[in-house]
């Protein structure tokens, strides 16, 4: 069952009526096959309309979305051979990033992640997706691996943020970003990496630093959440719609501003319509951005990823 948003209670009162009419049709004679068709196409018709102006703080909502697909529904439905490996060899592991040894289409890679869960349980175990320590430095240990054996790495980024807990700053949370941020920026093999969902603040950034950054149509990407935007600026996160504007966090906006280079469709409605959908669309834009880096040299790699990050921000 679809859960709708509030900017989507037209469409969902269209889909309620449909759903009314079939029930009522069933074990009737009476032909309403025609009437059922027109509403199908009004919905879908409306549906298209929504999505194609959709605001920023909506497609925050969207990328939020509680049956949005998460790290494991793409490694099911776009990897194969997923082997993970776990822990930092320091303190512990951090079900909120993980990662391991993967195929794309044949391909063998190194695939890291955020996790956010899609129940109750098991967004308390994956901690709602907000890396602590110990997983930045899994990430960490995961992009060694890929350097020493030559594979590429491919990241999902899908976060608020890095985890702001008591503990998370006793283990060392801003040094442990630091080292994967860097981490990444001095890898000698080819790096993609997608927001698939939340891309928020140094949590993302840590796992993002690639030379080739992809977001899914929907996905959002900011150094602070709307709504802690909001709350410093205006005092009230009510004003989260109107930072969400101002911020450029859409895919549509930064990939005009060069922060990221290829936005990925997902369908109509949103990836949670149709996850297998998305992530076909995403396995062949990743296999499409890894064949070009495969013709360069580690040198090549590490330069273009040094002077893409340089030109941010550039007039």
């Amino acid at each position: 069952m679809i859960s709708y948003l509030e900017f989507e209670k037209p469409v969902a009162q269209l889909e309620a009526r449909i759903s009314e009419l079939r029930s009522a049709a069933e074990g009737d004679d009476v032909d309403i096959s025609n009437e059922l068709q027109r509403l199908e196409l009004k919905s879908a018709d409306l549906l298209a309309s929504t999505y194609g102006s959709l605001t920023p703080w909506q497609k925050t909502q969207v990328a939020r979305h509680p049956s949005r697909p998460h790290f494991r529904d793409f490694v099911e439905l776009a990897f194969d051979e997923f082997i993970p490996l776990g822990g930092d060899r320091n303190y512990g592991d951090d079900e909120a990033i993980m990662g391991g040894f993967a195929k794309l289409d044949g391909r063998r890679i190194v695939l890291i992640g955020h996790e956010k869960g899609n129940d109750t349980e098991s967004r308390l175990r994956h901690n709602f997706g907000m890396g602590k320590p110990e997983g930045y430095r899994k990430a960490i240990r995961l992009m060694e691996l890929a350097g020493r054996f030559g594979l590429p790495v491919v990241t999902l980024v899908d976060t608020s943020g890095a985890f702001p807990g008591v503990e998370a700053e006793e283990r060392g949370q801003a040094e442990a970003i630091a080292r994967s941020t860097e981490a990444c920026l001095s890898l000698p093999v080819p790096m993609v990496a997608t927001i698939v969902g939340e891309g928020g603040s140094g949590g993302a950034v840590a796992l993002a630093s690639a030379e080739r950054v992809l977001m899914l149509e929907h996905a959002v990407y900011s150094v602070i959440s709307p709504e802690g935007c909001a709350s410093i600026l205006w005092r009230t996160a009510e004003k989260a719609p109107d930072a969400a504007e101002a911020m450029r966090i859409t895919a549509q906006q930064l990939k005009k501003l060069g922060v990221i280079d290829r936005i990925v469709a997902e369908p109509v409605g949103g990836a949670h319509r149709d996850p297998q959908a998305v992530a076909a669309n995403l396995a062949v834009a990743i296999g499409e951005e890894l064949d070009a880096l495969d013709k360069l040299s580690p040198e090549e790699i590490i330069r273009q990823r040094e002077e893409r990050y340089l030109q941010i921000g550039s007039l």
